[in-house]
């Protein structure tokens, strides 16, 4: 399926008023997990700006250790404090990178923004080496701001 043909279907998601917001989020997850051949780990971190940390939210994928992670430390942590996205080529060139699984070769992450506040982050794994491309960029920006309207 198309990132065109995804994008209904996550603002469908977002609107159902038959599910409470981790549910949509979730099922978000599940969609583009699903529907995008390279997307292999799709979950959201939200963030505690108090406390300087992310904790993980609804995920699809393998289990993963890293429930919490402090500002500033791997690929999340990172975009956690620049507010920018972060597209990882290939996580074995990246001085900063907390490894999840032998399995996972790059990495995509996109910051949610609700009223101009970084207040978490959709991450994404690939098993596939430079997968991501700008169109991934744009289209996950799409789907933060349908999450957005979530909170």
């Amino acid at each position: 399926m198309t990132f065109q043909e995804l994008q209904p279907k996550i603002s469908a998601i977002v609107s159902d008023n038959k599910k409470v917001r981790d549910e949509k989020i979730l099922a978000v997850c599940q969609l583009l997990n699903e529907n995008v051949e390279y997307y292999n780990w799709v979950g959201f971190y939200f963030a505690n700006h108090e406390n300087k940390t992310l904790h993980l939210g609804p995920y699809v994928g393998a289990e993963t250790d890293h429930t919490v992670i402090p500002f500033g430390k791997g690929i999340c942590g990172q975009v956690a404090e620049s507010n920018a996205n972060f597209v990882v080529p290939d996580v074995k060139a990246q001085d900063n990178y907390i490894a999840c699984s032998l399995t996972v070769k790059s990495e995509i992450v996109v910051p949610l923004f609700v009223n101009g506040v970084n207040i978490g982050q959709i991450d994404i794994d690939s098993h596939v080496i430079d997968p991501f491309t700008e169109a991934d960029e744009r289209f996950l920006e799409l789907v933060n701001q349908e999450v957005a309207k979530l909170f």
